[in-house]
Formats: structure tokens, sequence, C-alpha cells
């Protein structure tokens, strides 16, 4: 358990993908690009070949676009163009300061678009993992046009779905702290305003915690870090944004529920295995069901004790479900 960064769900979507950012072997050696996207920014781009529909693959929390290099590829025989990118703060890719928005949802988000403007590519499909759920969201909302379709890894959390009937628990909590921080540091202008938007948002956090103490004692969605937070993954977190409407074609693949059998605490403890496994199957589904009936376009599939790292664990299962969905699209 205290290797889950903050939450059950939340953490097993992406602070997985942190402690494990270096694991997979890579094999395969994509042609590197730097492409300009902001002001001293450039990130990396990688491009695995092929032809035919641009399919661009985003990786999740701490981890590079090079996650791929065992599991892209095998796209490019089915007449895609296969790119990865990696994003700010992360590889090789620039790294500006946690500040002034540069790491918001949508920030990131206008990231890959200046990527697909600049390499020209009309209407890709884009295929995120984790927290890259919320560019894939923040792209689908704002500029649907822009997009053939979107598919998510084991991403379509509360940072890429907000589901308004539940919440979720570490989403709200930092846009709890969120407010919290501008009010304490002086940067609100309205004050009666601002008391009000955190009156609401500390209410929806409430029911979260209230909710989740019902359901086990120990609140499992919100554990404390560890260690401190690295000021990028905050200001990532802190710029999360509340996406509902994505009217885009949309493959939605979640682990439900996750695979356990990385935690060495739950290991010698079948009792304890039992009692997370159930709450997360109960999270995640629920997740899923929101996502699934909030966004009409979505085809949500749910992969039985599949690994946080779908494209893995269950990588045939996923390359079967991919390849259905891209024969789909016009």
């Amino acid at each position: 358990m205290g290797r889950m960064l903050l939450c059950l769900s939340y953490a097993v979507t992406l602070s997985a993908c942190w402690l494990h950012a270096q694991e997979g072997a890579v094999s395969s050696s994509p042609a590197v690009q730097f492409v300009a996207v902001d002001k001293d920014v450039k990130l990396e781009v990688l491009d695995w070949g092929g032809t035919g529909r641009p399919l661009i693959f985003l990786a999740g929390l701490g981890n590079d676009a090079h996650v791929f290099d065992s599991f892209a590829p095998k796209f490019v025989a089915a007449h895609n163009h296969v790119y990865g990118i990696t994003r700010r703060g992360f590889g090789a890719s620039s790294k500006p300061s946690p500040e002034d928005g540069n790491y918001s949802a949508d920030r990131l988000g206008d990231d890959v678009l200046a990527v697909m403007n600049a390499l020209k590519l009309d209407r890709p499909v884009l295929v995120g993992h984790s927290l890259a759920g919320e560019e894939l969201s923040s792209i689908g909302s704002r500029y649907p046009e822009k997009v053939a379709g979107l598919i998510y890894l084991d991403a379509g959390y509360g940072y890429a779905y907000y589901d308004k009937n539940h919440g979720e628990t570490i989403f709200d909590f930092f846009q709890l702290k969120k407010q919290l921080d501008e009010f304490t540091s002086g940067q609100v202008r309205d004050q009666k305003h601002s008391m009000q938007e955190l009156l609401a948002d500390a209410s929806v956090f409430e029911g979260d915690l209230l909710e989740a103490m019902k359901r086990d004692p120990s609140v499992p969605e919100l554990h404390a870090p560890p260690s401190a937070i690295p000021t990028i993954i905050l200001a990532i977190n802190l710029g999360g944004q509340k996406y509902t409407n994505i009217p885009v074609p949309i493959l939605a693949i979640f682990a439900c529920p996750h695979n356990f059998d990385f935690d060495r605490a739950l290991r010698n403890n079948p009792s304890l295995k039992s009692e997370v496994v159930a709450n997360d199957a109960f999270t995640t589904s629920r997740q899923a069901d929101a996502f699934a009936a909030g966004v009409p376009s979505a085809h949500v599939v749910r992969l039985a004790n599949a690994d946080h790292y779908v494209f893995r664990s269950n990588e045939a299962d996923v390359i079967q479900e991919m390849n259905a969905f891209l024969s789909t699209l016009p």
C-alpha cells in the first residue's frame, strides 16, 4: 500500500506510472526529432514509420514515449503512421518551471496540438495511457474536429472524465487545494466569490471522504504520499480540469479490477488484498459506467485483473480492441 502515492483508483492510474517509469524493454529504435510547442519548450517526438492514418501515442505520468517502443510499432503494418510524444517535464523533452499554468491540462493538450500542426498531421487518432487521458479529453472537448478518434488505455479516470454524480476523491482534493492556495496567497480579486467556490469544493470533497469511509474506515482513496511529490507532478495534479463533454469516437479500456500482485505489502496479507481489490473493482467499475453513460460516443471495455499498463499485461486484447475500433473510423 505504501507504494501508492495518494489514492487507490487514482494512484493506480497516476503513481503506478511514476513508480514503474523505467520498466519495460526497448525493442525498437524510432526516428527522433524535437518539435517546438511553446517559448523555449521542445518536445521529443518519436516516429516508428508507416503510412496511412496518423496514430499518436501519449505516455502516462513519469514515462516518456519510449514506453511504447515494444507496442506502438505493431500498428505500423495496419496502415498507420505511428508517432509518440513525450510530454513536457519528462524524458528528453524540455522541462519548464512548474508555474504560470505551464502544466495545466489544456496546456498539455495544446502541446499535442502544436506537434500535430508542426508535422501537418491531419485528424490523427490519439492513444493515451493513464494521465494522458486528460490530454485526450482536453483536445477532444475543445477541438473534436481535429482528431478522428481517441483511445484511452486505462486512462478514463477523473482527470479525463469527471463523474459529477460521485466525484473523484483525489481530483477533488487537488481542486480544493488549488482554491485554498489561491485564497491564502491573496491572488483572488473577488473574495466573496472565492469563498463560495471554496465552500462548494469543500462540500464535494467532504462527500467523497464520507462515501469512502462507508466503504472502508481506512479511506483507501487518500493515503499520504511516502515522500514529497515532485513539483512538476504536483503542478500537473493542480492543473487538472473537469471534462464532461467529449464528442469524439472513443475507445476506453479499463483494467477492472486492477491486478495488485505488484504490491509486496499485499502478497502476504490475502484479507487486505481482497478488500483492496473489492474497493478497486467498485470505484473502477463505477467510473467505467459513468464514462459510458456520460460519453455516448464511447465504446467502453473492461479487462478483469489487468495491470495498469494494460498494453503490456493484456497486449493481445488491447491490440484486438484497438484494431476493431480503428476499422470503424472513416
